[in-house]
């Protein structure tokens, strides 16, 4: 083993960061590393040639696919060209590669066969919307995309309720609304958050507010790449009285009661069974029912979990 932990012989793996929007915001070591590189990793081909020719870069190396769909069927051949001696360089669309990017599999192989692995650090949208969003910075964490389906990204974001660091997540621009709207209900309407919109580049935005009013701005239509940052949770004590406007707005937005009981007791540590007779009497009163009205429509198993 050399002093930088590679087999001898061995070639390393350079993961470049490449520029989240603006050009020139790539360093003269990316340059530099992009020019004398003589194998290029990149997660699509098109954008890589397109990035060479607007940051002026001329290079002769051999450039391959290497994305979600092909990582493990590419990582074999990219591994001999590491055993060979060839550096590999990876490079994504835009950012660091292997933060919610291809890389990280190459890394953990590379990592195995003591190759090294280096980086040419760069902007990340991560780091950028943190520090723009005015949300405390000292202690963060990073969730990547959400799931897509609504109930598993329902049950990911009541995950994050009692989370006290910043939260960042990323979103396409089509389903924003959505998550926007099911961080209303799950965290609560009034925590913070920002959502940061094409970062660096020419229309760069970014909207703060309580994450209610900012569904309800994403609901008209949103383009662009998309990072949210949520304030962490606060930690003070619920009120019964709170919870049950949790359980409501839930309801209101077409979940069954007893799901929504147990998901606000779970992330609130009120008494399950007391939330949903208090949910129950909330109901009623609004509805005109007398009180200990047959409830046949939903009801709750305190002792399990919802089976739906």
């Amino acid at each position: 083993m050399n002093e930088t932990g590679s087999a001898e012989g061995m070639g390393r793996v350079i993961l470049a960061g490449t520029p989240i929007g603006d050009r020139r915001t790539a360093s003269q070591a990316l340059l530099e590393t992009l020019g004398q590189a003589t194998l290029v990793a990149a997660e699509d081909t098109r954008r890589y040639h397109d990035l060479l020719r607007r940051l002026g870069v001329t290079s002769s190396a051999r450039v391959v696919s290497f994305f979600e769909g092909n990582e493990a069927h590419r990582l074999p051949e990219l591994l001999e060209e590491l055993r060979s001696g060839q550096d590999v360089v990876v490079a994504t669309d835009a950012g660091m590669p292997s933060v919610s990017d291809p890389g990280y599999r190459l890394v953990r192989a590379a990592i195995d066969e003591g190759i090294t692995i280096t980086s040419v650090p760069g902007p990340t949208a991560v780091t950028t919307a943190l520090a723009l969003s005015g949300l405390p910075t000292d202690r963060f964490c990073f969730e990547g995309f959400l799931p897509r389906k609504a109930g598993e990204r329902r049950r990911a974001l009541a995950g994050l309720a009692d989370e006290p660091r910043t939260i960042i997540v990323y979103e396409a621009p089509h389903r924003l609304a959505a998550l926007l709207a099911e961080a209303s209900a799950q965290l609560g309407a009034d925590r913070p958050a920002a959502v940061c919109r094409e970062l660096t580049k020419t229309y760069e935005e970014v909207r703060r507010g309580p994450l209610s009013e900012l569904a309800e701005w994403a609901a008209q239509g949103v383009r662009g790449e998309i990072t949210v940052v949520i304030g962490g949770a606060t930690g003070g004590p619920v009120s019964m009285e709170q919870a049950t406007g949790m359980v409501a707005e839930q309801v209101a937005r077409g979940e069954r009661m007893s799901t929504a009981v147990a998901q606000v007791a779970a992330r609130t540590g009120v008494s399950r069974r007391e939330l949903y007779e208090a949910s129950l009497d909330s109901r009623d009163r609004a509805d005109g029912a007398p009180d200990g009205a047959d409830d046949t429509a939903d009801s709750c198993d305190t002792d399990g979990e919802d089976n739906r």
